[in-house]
């Protein structure tokens, strides 16, 4: 039966389009979305619903729509795609009982996702995605019939409703970032939507000198909805050629960012996220901890300790540094793969807003993005190298890697010994010198990840020589 075939992940559920995620699954998830959210909150508040521009998002929204209303539920979909964050806020701010995305953020363009976000705008943690999981199996099992779906017709019903949340999420954002100092200052700026869900807010919110993928394009131009170095050529080019100060873009929902320097160069999610924590707490006076997660740089934790600031390190998945961002005062939290947040903020990732962030804070201090680089990494006397091996192995030889690493954690490492042994996530080894890695199942794909992070190139290239000799 096709309902066995839906796991959920990190973030959701994801599969491919028309193979596992289809109208039938979607309607199944969305009734045991309803079941939980009738339990928590019953059927007063409307339901939120929203997308990316993937091919069929928008029906999958609708089709859910019509799902939620059979079962007394009134809902308001957004009126086009919409960003991750800008719906989480909406969750919160408009009284709802969440919202359901459909979106696989950076995933390639045959894939389509769903999931919840609870009305504290972040991530659904473990137990509400437990709670979720258990429905289906229920409501599979017992046979869920989901209702017929007219494609021909724009979806109308008396409990239905269109709404635009942008208007009140950027009114937000205008308050906590300073948009006006960054239109004065002239810096010249360009923009990669690549054709994802982000398209037409930068070029409302900043001066953009070049803006590139604002048309909708469920195939992303052929290349993953992802910013990376391979996928922004077009906007590096333009960088070197136009002389722009700054490079910014976000994946396919928006939820995260990329940063390119006036050179050209991009800057990592670590670097950001080290040069912003800074910049919170000298310039801005932000109080509060700094939050990673377990694969995020340790820079961080030589900026919390020597400007006076608790460091707190979590699983991988912004669900939970969302958790502690509810929990206490963040003055950013964020991981290695391009999501962050701030205090004052929705406890989930915001590329748009990472990117506002960067500008303001090269505008306030009157420095490039290099500068603002080299005087972090003095200030931490540090300068993390850091480096990602995807290690292709059968899902028998991964599980019995990592059993065999809990088991029997080795004392030590590329001739280092092993001081601490981190099993938040994976297991990590911190090493005598400062040096880490850590050893992370891939949750969907026959792949061992192995995060390595060195004080220099070369004690990289030792340890990642030793992980490929140990995990290969």
């Amino acid at each position: 039966m096709s309902w066995k075939k839906i796991k959920f992940g990190t973030d959701g559920w994801r599969a491919i389009i028309a193979e596992d995620f289809t109208f039938e699954n979607v309607a199944l998830v969305t009734a045991s979305i309803a079941k939980y959210i009738e339990k928590k909150y019953g059927k007063e508040k409307p339901i939120l619903l929203s997308y990316d521009p993937r091919f069929l998002a928008d029906k999958f929204a609708q089709y859910s729509a019509q799902v939620l209303n059979s079962l007394g539920f009134s809902t308001l979909i957004v009126n086009r795609d919409c960003p991750t964050p800008v719906i989480a806020f909406a969750a919160k701010h408009l009284n709802s009982a969440g919202a359901l995305q459909f979106t696989a953020s950076h995933n390639p363009p045959e894939y389509c996702g769903l999931k919840y976000i609870p009305d504290y705008a972040g991530p659904a943690n473990e137990e509400i995605t437990n709670q979720i999981k258990s429905f289906v199996d229920e409501l599979g099992q017992k046979g869920f019939i989901s209702p017929s779906f007219d494609f021909h017709h724009e979806y109308k019903n008396e409990k239905h409703q269109i709404f635009s949340p942008k208007e009140d999420y950027l009114k937000t954002l205008k308050e906590l970032i300073d948009f006006p100092a960054i239109k004065a200052s002239g810096l010249k700026i360009g923009v990669d939507s690549l054709n994802g869900a982000g398209r037409g807010y930068f070029d409302e919110i900043l001066n953009c000198q070049v803006i590139l993928g604002q048309e909708r394009d469920p195939l992303f131009r052929g290349m993953l909805p992802e910013p990376t170095e391979k996928t922004l050529q077009e906007l590096i080019k333009s960088i070197k050629t136009q002389k722009l100060d700054i490079g910014l873009s976000n994946d396919g929902d928006a939820d995260r960012f990329a940063i390119i320097d006036s050179e050209g160069l991009m800057y990592s999610p670590n670097q950001i996220l080290a040069i912003l924590s800074k910049y919170l707490i000298e310039e801005r006076n932000f109080k509060g901890s700094i939050v990673r997660t377990v694969a995020t740089t340790h820079l961080l934790d030589r900026l919390a300790k020597k400007l006076g600031v608790n460091i707190v390190e979590t699983a991988v998945g912004f669900k939970y540094i969302a958790e502690v961002m509810l929990k206490e005062k963040v003055i950013i939290g964020g991981e290695e793969s391009g999501g962050l947040s701030i205090l004052g903020h929705i406890p989930e990732k915001d590329g748009i807003l990472a990117c506002s962030l960067v500008c303001e804070a090269i505008v306030k201090t009157k420095k490039s993005l290099s500068q603002l680089w080299q005087e972090t990494i003095k200030f931490a006397e540090f300068e993390p190298q850091n480096k990602r091996l995807d290690l292709h192995l059968t899902n028998e030889l991964k599980e019995k890697i990592m059993q065999d690493l809990k088991n029997s954690t080795p004392k030590e490492f590329a001739s280092l010994k092993v001081i601490n042994v981190i099993l938040k996530d994976g297991v990590k080894l911190v090493l005598e010198n400062g040096d880490w890695l850590l050893v992370r199942p891939s949750g969907t794909e026959p792949l061992l990840r192995v995060y390595l992070e060195s004080s220099s190139a070369e004690n990289l290239k030792t340890l990642e020589k030793e992980a490929n000799r140990v995990f290969s």
